[in-house]
């Protein structure tokens, strides 16, 4: 359902809109949990082994993909809060044609760079050939996952954040079932698991696909745009795209090596504080994703507003999302006091002091104290890049992540282990001071992508 973000209350359309994207994360972050367990549990240890010596590849490819269609959403949305529905139609067809060559593109060089990147990696000996196995299935079908990415990016862009739930649903269960049919019945092992991600993204983008077309087509062009022919690809919108898609792909990119070089420091500490910061930060994700959501939620808000030149509503909405952030915040705080020892428990056993269990609620209760600053810079970098003022977007991201791995590196020297935890917030309120300084002055008001 297209939903114009450019008429009615702000904080109405913005938690409606920003709803479905929070329970479409948990259902990611359930079947990815699936996966895991499905061989784990019926391949073995080995075989998680060789997935999981796989995910930074993964994540990197998934961060090009996310970030391109970050790109997407916004010049979509600006177009659509503008009224030129025939330019949106175009770079709707502009987007999926770039992103789909991308995908092609990196499918084939996928193929052939698995080995090399597995061996730069270090992956072990023993897992090499099932790790090779399950990257070579998961670039196959590098198309798959790059236009279902933008199809989700156009459909937000759209103000519909419920059809991507839908179709994330049926791609989930979907998955979950190719991943006991082929690993329990067939025994393909690693390779069953792989095909079952690939074969469930594929149909899901090609529904996703057709439903598109089909609203496209009931979409009737403004007045005087009727009767202009239509151009499939337009360069002029490739660089509108690429304007927001590269830097918001950098970042993303960026956001996974902060993620190495920070796992270095806590490596140098031992399994057992390893094992603890491990478990806390899968805790961690999921009571970030409202925030997150918060943020994507806020760009194409904005980006539509910005199209309709309704600046003041976008103020409107920053104080909207702020409002939820500091609301959504404090429950999951809450939430992490009272329940942090059960939450932890999921992962690890019980212990004293020095124990996985102490190092993980330490971290936890730390970093959750300030989940309200995390959700304002969030929220900040989301108007930011609904906005087109991408220098800023992404001056704002990098503070946060450099400052955060230099400041636990500074830090370790004099209080130990916990300069990790009090590294987080210390980023997240660097950054937030210059995304928050950026919003006040206006600048970002004159960054609009459309004529």
């Amino acid at each position: 359902m297209v939903n114009n973000l450019t008429e009615g209350k702000p904080l109405k359309l913005l938690f409606l809109f920003a709803v479905p994207m929070v329970v479409g994360n948990l259902f990611q972050q359930l079947y990815n949990m699936v996966d895991s367990m499905v061989v784990g549990r019926f391949v073995g240890e080995d075989a998680l082994a060789a997935v999981g010596s796989s995910f930074p590849v993964v994540f990197l490819s998934v961060a090009v993909a996310s970030g391109l269609s970050m790109g997407c959403t916004v010049v979509i949305s600006q177009f659509f809060g503008a009224g030129k529905i025939r330019e949106m139609k175009v770079t709707v067809s502009t987007a999926l044609i770039s992103l789909g060559l991308i995908g092609l593109l990196i499918m084939g060089m996928g193929e052939l760079i698995s080995g090399p990147l597995l061996k730069l990696l270090g992956t072990d000996p023993d897992i090499m050939a099932d790790s090779l196995i399950y990257l070579k299935i998961y670039f196959g079908g590098a198309v798959f996952l790059f236009l279902y990415n933008s199809l989700n990016g156009i459909y937000n862009a759209l103000g519909d954040s419920q059809t991507p739930l839908k179709f994330l649903i049926v791609s989930a269960l979907t998955n979950i079932v190719l991943d006991l049919l082929f690993v329990i019945k067939f025994h393909m092992g690693v390779a069953g698991v792989a095909w079952a991600t690939l074969i469930a993204q594929g149909l899901c983008a090609f529904i996703s696909f057709c439903v598109l077309i089909h609203r496209m087509r009931r979409m009737e062009n403004e007045e005087d745009a009727r009767g202009l022919k239509f151009s499939f690809f337009d360069k002029s919108s490739a660089e509108r795209i690429a304007k927001v898609g590269i830097p918001s792909m950098l970042q993303q990119s960026i956001v996974s090596l902060s993620m190495m070089i920070m796992q270095g420091l806590v490596n140098s500490y031992g399994k057992v504080f390893v094992a603890g910061y491990t478990a806390a930060t899968k805790i961690d994700t999921l009571a970030m994703l409202p925030n997150m959501n918060f943020s994507n939620a806020m760009s194409s808000y904005t980006a539509q507003n910005m199209g309709a030149g309704k600046t003041e509503r976008v103020r409107e909405g920053y104080k909207a999302s702020m409002l939820m952030v500091v609301v959504f915040s404090l429950i999951i705080t809450l939430l992490i006091y009272l329940f942090g020892p059960q939450l932890l428990g999921l992962f690890l056993e019980q212990g004293e002091a020095g124990s996985a269990m102490s190092y993980g609620l330490s971290y936890m209760k730390t970093v959750s104290v300030f989940y309200i600053l995390m959700g304002a810079l969030f929220v900040g970098t989301g108007l930011l890049r609904g906005a087109g003022d991408m220098g800023a977007f992404m001056f704002s991201s990098m503070v946060n992540l450099f400052s955060r791995v230099i400041i636990a590196y500074l830090l370790a020297y004099f209080i130990g282990e916990s300069a990790i935890w009090w590294s987080i917030p210390t980023g997240w309120a660097i950054g937030f001071v210059f995304s928050y300084i950026r919003v006040r002055s206006g600048k970002w008001m004159d960054k609009r992508l459309v004529d």
